[in-house]
């Protein structure tokens, strides 16, 4: 929701993208960042889709929070408020990709039938800002002409404003990629030597999350700031650099009905073991009127006066016995979820309430037991709560996503209810009804993930709930 009162500027803009994963995006966004940065400008950084990971390099390469633009989860509608929200008092904003340029959700409802709903092109087009794409030069020569002149004019609605190309191989091989460029007059706006120095780590679900890698995520951070400053024109990228978003900025307060009047002390899951999160989710419990405290489960107890736990996303599978050796705090969880207080637990949070992970003992709120696997499960899902609940009312529709390579042993839930409800058509036709998630109590736990900005009512609905815990408590 935008109120009238709150128009905003528009700030220049550029999306990087590429023509599939693995070009480079996210070395180039991040040094991107960090070098405008180092220049002295106020960066606003923005992923495309549902990735948790990316936006912890961008926050360390800008110093603001990395947000995500995801017209699937929160509605395209939203996106332009969000961007300004996100942007505002910086002087350019730089907007990383999905996957490829056009790419977009794959529609399970509809037998996997693919949608330019979500693409990185779609977002460029919906905020107005030209695309830079990062070609991976390794393999190309003269027929990247006919690379870039598709995809010039796939949709006329994106502009593609230049190009960067990466992991070149030879000052030879630059000469040529710039004269096919130049043939379909497509400006080369920098050329990346192949560098193998600034790989970051990375596991089964993608990157190491940057507060899981410490220091070296910095240094990586600073090397690809480095690596852009000095083979990108930063000038030609500012020149280039526009957005048309009109209208009012998103406002957490705005979209709050229902204050809180109390202050419940809201505990949310920090630390390197959960780091899946959004920017929005603590703007909005604050507007609601939660005071919000972060704890780090690996070492920390709960804040004082908790009346309400959420515990976000993350790896904890790579933590699974530091978690375990924290026992009193897994004791407090498991002792408060039986005084009924409110608690979210969206994917590791699943896990940390489940009874144990691949054979550690965690807090045991829910009885299941949590083990890694092989298969990644990944993809939207248009889901419909199955019950009420401290976040949701039964009947309710919302489009979340899943990412995971863990799986449940169910053990006697019999207690809980299933949270969510989606079809599947192709599965086989025993299991295209998915139910997912527990609703036990005042526990909501699933491995969907939600934008807090698309379903801003169960974020003042929890906070409710936590209110009349703290009142019952106090």
């Amino acid at each position: 929701m935008v109120t009238p009162n709150a128009l905003s500027a528009s700030p220049p803009a550029v999306v990087i993208a590429a023509p599939a994963s693995g070009s480079g995006k996210t070395t180039v966004a991040t040094g991107l960042m960090g070098a405008l940065r180092a220049a002295g400008h106020r960066v606003a950084p923005f992923k495309v889709g549902p990735d948790y990971i990316d936006p912890g390099y961008h926050a360390l390469a800008t110093g603001l929070p990395g947000r995500n633009l995801d017209a699937v989860m929160v509605g395209a509608d939203r996106i332009g408020p969000l961007f300004l929200h996100g942007s505002k008092g910086c002087d350019i904003a730089v907007v990383e990709g999905v996957m490829g340029l056009f790419d977009g959700k794959i529609d399970m409802s509809g037998g996997g039938a693919a949608s330019a709903e979500g693409s990185t092109a779609a977002i460029a087009s919906s905020i107005g800002a030209p695309v830079v794409l990062v070609v991976d030069a390794r393999g190309h020569s003269q027929s990247l002409a006919a690379v870039l002149h598709g995809f010039s004019t796939y949709d006329p609605s994106v502009r593609i404003g230049g190009v960067i190309l990466n992991r070149v191989g030879s000052p030879r091989h630059e000469e040529v990629l710039r004269q096919a460029c130049e043939r379909v007059g497509v400006p080369v706006l920098g050329s990346l030597p192949r560098m193998s120095e600034l790989a970051v780590p990375s596991r089964h679900l993608g990157l190491i999350t940057a507060l899981e890698h410490g220091g070296l995520a910095a240094q990586a951070v600073d090397a690809m700031a480095d690596l852009v400053r000095e083979h990108v024109d930063l000038g030609a990228v500012q020149a280039l650099a526009r957005s048309s978003v009109t209208g009012a900025a998103w406002d957490a307060e705005a979209e709050i009905c229902d204050h809180s009047n109390f202050s419940p002390v809201v505990a949310i899951a920090g630390g390197p073991a959960f780091t899946f999160g959004y920017a929005e989710h603590v703007e909005l419990l604050r507007a609601a009127g939660a005071e919000v405290a972060v704890f780090d489960p690996l070492t920390d107890a709960l804040p004082e006066r908790t009346a309400g736990i959420v515990v976000p996303g993350g790896f904890p599978e790579e933590h699974a016995e530091a978690l375990a050796s924290n026992g009193e705090l897994l004791q407090d969880v498991r002792a408060l979820a039986g005084r009924q207080i409110p608690i979210h637990a969206e994917c590791a949070g699943l896990l940390y309430l489940s009874r144990c992970l691949d054979g550690h003992a965690m807090a045991g709120v829910i009885d299941v037991d949590a083990r890694f696997g092989s298969q990644l499960t990944l993809g939207y899902r248009d889901a419909v709560a199955l019950e009420d609940s401290v976040l949701f009312e039964a009947g309710e529709r919302v489009t979340g996503h899943e990412f995971h390579r863990t799986m449940l042993v169910e053990t006697g839930t019999e207690h809980a209810a299933p949270a969510w409800g989606w079809r599947n058509p192709s599965a086989t036709a025993e299991k295209r009804t998915v139910r997912e998630g527990f609703v036990q109590g005042r526990v909501h736990a699933s491995y969907l993930h939600t934008h807090p900005a698309g379903n801003p009512r169960a974020v003042s609905r929890f906070v409710e709930a936590c209110a009349r815990f703290a009142a019952v408590e106090s």
